[in-house]
């Protein structure tokens, strides 16, 4: 079967005096192996980037989760040690990336950090710190050296009805593993609020007028794509508006 291509984010880190540019195995795999799309890493160059020609070549676009938050300087906020550590160039690409995908209707699957860029580049806010806000739970992995116990599937989301994901899921609840300690606020003007936790937190969004698929989890359906059904399901609807969106493109090749 053919595998379309799929642009996937990436972090900047320092490893033995170089300059990486990487994304997490777990995302790659599930794309492949739950999806059925092929991953290409898009270097974090910002500016240097064409990312028309980018978008012109892929069907898809991926954002992954990161250890590191978008800058507050992104939507009015001030940047901190505590809220640290930053990634300034994955967000001088991830942001104008989003706008530009989902104004050609390129599909959008963004997770964890993706979700809150994807707001941000949206428009919206960002809560730092959710776990010290009065009302919330800590939504924060449990301290342990196991990362099956760090991401296991332990908290409850409710996916409203009529929503995209409830396509998807179903309308009602879901177990998920959601492990993060900011999230998002003040939602972008053109997102709908698709899920919650019980204490109220913003689990997923859609964008409303999107002409193509452009969903965000702030949970990590990657890790246990392979086992869990419902972490496939979102992998495979993503796929699935790839491929179709691939279909269409060839289509106006083939006529032109």
């Amino acid at each position: 079967m053919t595998q379309p291509l799929v642009a996937v984010s990436t972090d900047v880190r320092q490893f033995e005096n170089y300059t990486w540019h990487a994304a997490p195995r777990q995302y790659l795999a599930a794309a492949i192996e739950a999806a059925g799309v092929f991953p290409v890493l898009v270097p974090s160059f910002g500016e240097r980037l064409d990312l028309q020609t980018l978008l012109d070549r892929v069907d898809g676009v991926m954002l992954t989760g990161s250890k590191s938050n978008v800058n507050p300087a992104h939507y009015g906020g001030e940047a901190s040690e505590a809220n640290g550590p930053y990634d300034d160039a994955r967000d001088a690409t991830t942001l104008p990336l989003i706008r530009r995908a989902i104004e050609r209707g390129v599909p959008l699957l963004a997770i964890c950090r993706g979700i809150q860029e994807l707001n941000v580049a949206l428009g919206g806010t960002l809560a730092t710190e959710v776990q010290e806000i009065e009302g919330r739970i800590d939504h924060r992995a449990p301290q342990s050296d196991s990362q099956d116990e760090r991401f296991a599937i332990r908290q409850p989301v409710r996916i409203a009805e009529g929503s995209c994901l409830a396509g998807v899921f179903g309308a009602g609840e879901i177990m998920v593993n959601s492990v993060h300690r900011q999230a998002i606020d003040r939602p972008g003007g053109r997102l709908v609020v698709e899920a919650v936790a019980e204490d109220g937190t913003v689990e997923a969004v859609s964008v409303a007028d999107a002409p193509g698929f452009a969903i965000g989890v702030q949970w990590h359906p990657e890790y246990w794509a392979a086992s869990d059904e419902n972490s496939a399901r979102i992998f495979r609807a993503f796929g699935d508006a790839v491929r179709e969106h691939a279909s269409r493109r060839d289509y106006r090749a083939a006529a032109e």
